[in-house]
């Protein structure tokens, strides 16, 4: 039977030195001669040879992988994951991509079971995207994107979630619209979920508008859970003229619910988002939302990693980046009140 792993000792055997010498040559210790190297390295590339990064870390007590460890590979984590790639582009580390897809049960705290599996065999550091744990077990120098409430002893990067809700609230109360629906996201655990409601809230009170707690709901973390979430608000007695949906997923859901209902956006309903992920631009119309520089935070994630690693003290342990309004063609004054209007009719028939 063929051998499915080449190993150490093909290469050895291959450059014609000992298993010792060729990993000696490997791992640039002293004491190998420059022609000897280049005989192991050449029998290497020959043979595809690639060593166990859980041997290697057990020789040297490091790895050079940084992980990334996501729910899921959604628009928003891919979006980091581009920036942390290009963090890692110019350095001597790689990066390794850990989701923890389809464990729905065992959401809540699933990174505080994982990242000791990962710590100190396979990544020298973490980056935790949407994390729910307050800290983290052992040594391993760990940067949160989008930090938990009650987890402020963790380095973290986010956005400024606060203000960018008062730019979409805004902006809808600037069109006119004064039934606003919040479409929001549990869980109530991560801090970017409060500071956009409290965004959203602090803009209506600011312009004089009266909080409705009905015109509040939260979506779950499925493409159906949008949807309910967005058809509980859209088929109230009294509708809201517009919503503003605290990411561009759950946004684009409320578009295709609100189409599905014989509703035209602007025109029936404007809708905002959050995020500016790739797809808000694609889809018809295209998204109003509010942008979140994620690839730059996933990129300051990964930096903020490699100077703890390096033994840096961080000037800025939590870092917030700015948000600006991109303003599309899903949002627009309301319609004018009409006979149907008065009588409580909202959407007209779905063709």
């Amino acid at each position: 039977m063929a051998k499915d792993r080449v190993t150490i000792r093909d290469v050895a055997a291959r450059a014609g030195v000992s298993v010792a010498t060729a990993s000696k040559a490997l791992n640039d210790r002293y004491g190998v001669a420059s022609d000897t190297v280049r005989r192991v390295r050449e029998a290497v590339a020959e043979l595809g040879y690639e060593s166990s990064l859980v041997a290697r870390s057990m020789r040297i007590a490091r790895t050079g992988v940084i992980g990334v460890l996501v729910w899921d590979i959604g628009p928003y984590s891919a979006e980091v994951l581009k920036g942390a790639a290009a963090a890692v582009r110019d350095t001597d580390y790689e990066l390794l991509v850990y989701a923890a897809v389809g464990r729905s049960a065992d959401r809540m705290g699933w990174e505080h079971r994982y990242l000791p599996r990962l710590s100190g065999t396979l990544i020298d550091g973490a980056v935790l995207v949407t994390p729910t744990v307050e800290t983290t077990p052992g040594s391993t120098p760990v940067v949160a994107v989008d930090s938990r409430i009650g987890g402020e002893g963790l380095p973290a990067v986010d956005s400024d979630n606060f203000a960018g809700a008062r730019l979409a609230t805004d902006h809808l109360l600037g069109l006119g619209h004064r039934r606003i629906g919040f479409l929001g996201r549990p869980p109530r655990e991560l801090a970017s979920a409060q500071q956009r409601e409290h965004g959203y809230r602090a803009s209506l009170a600011a312009a004089g508008v009266q909080f409705d707690p009905s015109l509040v709901h939260a979506g779950g973390y499925g493409a159906t859970d949008h949807q309910d979430a967005a058809r509980a608000l859209l088929e109230l007695p009294d509708r809201p003229t517009a919503i503003f949906a605290a990411n561009d997923v759950s946004a684009i859901a409320t578009v295709d619910v609100a189409l599905t209902l014989g509703l035209d956006v602007p025109r029936d309903l404007s809708v905002v988002g959050f995020d500016n992920v790739p797809e808000s631009a694609l889809c018809r119309p295209a998204l109003t939302t509010v942008e979140q520089p994620l690839q730059l935070m996933g990129q300051r994630a990964v930096e903020m990693v490699l100077a703890l690693l390096a033994g840096d003290r961080l000037a800025n342990p939590h870092l917030r980046l700015p948000t600006r309004l991109i303003v599309r063609g899903s949002t627009g004054a309301p319609a004018p009140a009409t006979p149907d209007d008065a009588a409580g009719v909202h959407a007209r028939p779905a063709s």
